[in-house]
């Protein structure tokens, strides 16, 4: 691998110059916002909004490749005329990409990925547009892109910088920048920040070097307390832009490439490997079944109507929820409707009409319960 963590060396740059502020940086788009509030204390928020942007475990993240000649979009250049500029990417950028989906499911994790052949199948829609630098928007957030946008951009070529492209799935997987963990301890030179990124190869606004180096996260959006300068998805930093830890004044921060082992320990946390779909417990016709999972953790049960017709699952009691069902289709689960309710006063609820003969699957995702135990889910 070559650079790490979303960025690479500019090899233009490389050999006009010494190796300073040359590297090509990850222009994030954002996920689902923090759920806040005055009826929000701190231990609810941080429940919530450290998993707000992560999928249900064992979803089965689908993505496409823009391959058609019309794929792209007009852009305006500084004469005031445009240009066309496509989404469609050589094969061997595509197969790099595939590459990196590929290091992530090597993790063993209960998510899925599977490439489809058309945009209307997939989640997450991936062009290689030049000079739009590589992005992707966190999480779940992808579901509301509309139909026919990207939600990932591979801006440069990846083939001999496979961590970029591992970089962007870490965000379509929930993952945010390690390097704004406000538990760092970073201390930047800011000015001297805003001057690299204005400079090539980046060419970045005050405001897009703030969103993407210099704003701190939400506390409560980052799981513990510690930070992880190996992360792949920290950016590495020439010495000089960071002020504190005081060794980077000096020397580069630059992580080791890869996958860190506090990536690979967190990821199977929040995506553990999952038993077979018709292994999960079956919740019977109107039975009340009590939550005894913890804050983060999620229950997979099985429906199985004896009769075609408009059906109503919710939970209950005071808890903030993720729910969601999905028709098994021969092992492959079909997602049909899902509810959030998390910050909200009301419990997480779906009306639909199921069919007999036909099996489903709902899963559950706690972010936090007022009181253990005291929560249920049923249909009916």
């Amino acid at each position: 691998m070559a650079t790490s963590s979303g960025a690479r060396r500019n090899a233009a740059d490389d050999t006009a110059q010494p190796l300073r502020y040359a590297y090509h940086y990850c222009n994030v788009r954002p996920g689902l916002p923090p759920v806040t509030g005055p009826q929000m204390g701190d231990e609810r928020a941080s429940a919530i909004n450290t998993l707000r942007d992560k999928w249900l475990n064992g979803t089965e993240l689908t993505y496409y490749f823009y391959d058609q000649p019309t794929d792209g979009q007009n852009v305006l250049l500084a004469d005031g005329s445009t240009r066309f500029v496509p989404w469609a990417g050589p094969d061997a950028q595509k197969q790099a990409v595939r590459k990196a989906f590929k290091v992530w499911a090597d993790l063993g994790l209960g998510l899925r990925f599977k490439e489809v052949p058309a945009r209307e199948q997939a989640l997450i829609r991936i062009g290689f547009m030049a000079g739009d630098g590589s992005w992707s928007y966190v999480g779940r957030v992808v579901r509301e892109i509309p139909a026919g946008e990207r939600t990932m951009n591979i801006g440069w070529d990846v083939t001999q910088d496979l961590d970029t492209a591992i970089h962007e799935i870490g965000h379509t997987l929930g993952f945010n920048h390690e390097h704004q963990n406000p538990f760092s301890g970073i201390v930047w030179d800011e000015e001297k920040v805003y001057a690299a990124l204005a400079a090539p190869p980046n060419r970045w606004p005050r405001e897009k070097t703030h969103f993407n180096i210099l704003r701190k996260l939400d506390p409560s959006t980052v799981e513990g307390t510690s930070w992880d300068p190996d992360s792949v998805m920290h950016y590495p930093f020439d010495a000089g832009l960071i002020l504190e830890p005081a060794k980077y004044r000096m020397e580069p921060l630059q992580p080791p490439g890869g996958l860190s082992a506090r990536d690979i320990a967190q990821v199977r946390k929040v995506y553990p490997a999952q038993p077979p779909v018709n292994e999960f417990e079956e919740l019977a016709l109107s039975e009340s079944r009590r939550l005894t999972i913890a804050a983060g953790q999620q229950i997979d049960l099985r429906l199985k109507p004896s009769r075609t017709r408009n059906y109503q699952i919710a939970t209950f009691g005071e808890a903030d929820t993720l729910v969601a069902l999905y028709e098994d289709v021969g092992g492959e689960l079909k997602f049909l409707a899902g509810d959030d309710d998390s910050g909200e006063d009301r419990n997480a609820q779906l009306r639909l009409r199921l069919q007999r003969t036909r099996n489903y699957v709902l899963r559950v995702r706690m972010y936090f319960a007022s009181f253990a135990g005291e929560t249920a889910v049923m249909w009916w």
